[in-house]
């Protein structure tokens, strides 16, 4: 799966894995994207590769951990909420 930078990624709310069995990247993985977060976020936020953060996300949406929330894009036109939140995020900085 080829994630795209502005992907959002969610950790799901139930998880019927314990998470204490988990790889220290999956648990802060799951518990950064308790908030909704881009895919280039999450690897500024972990100071990890961009590709090695992709990977993970990836995996971690195989195995039902997080969700991903692909931007999509209508004929070449900018989802204007996708833009709304990069704006308000922006700002937040």
């Amino acid at each position: 799966m080829q994630l795209a930078l502005e992907a959002l990624v969610s950790s799901v709310t139930f998880v019927s894995v314990d998470t204490g069995t988990l790889s220290t990247e999956y648990q802060a993985i799951i518990s950064l994207s308790q908030q909704v977060r881009s895919v280039a976020e999450l690897s500024a936020l972990l100071r990890m590769p961009l590709g090695v953060t992709r990977v993970l996300i990836a995996d971690m949406a195989a195995e039902g951990l997080v969700q991903i929330h692909q931007p999509s894009l209508d004929a070449g036109k900018p989802d204007l909420n996708l833009l709304e939140r990069v704006l308000s995020g922006l700002r937040r900085l």
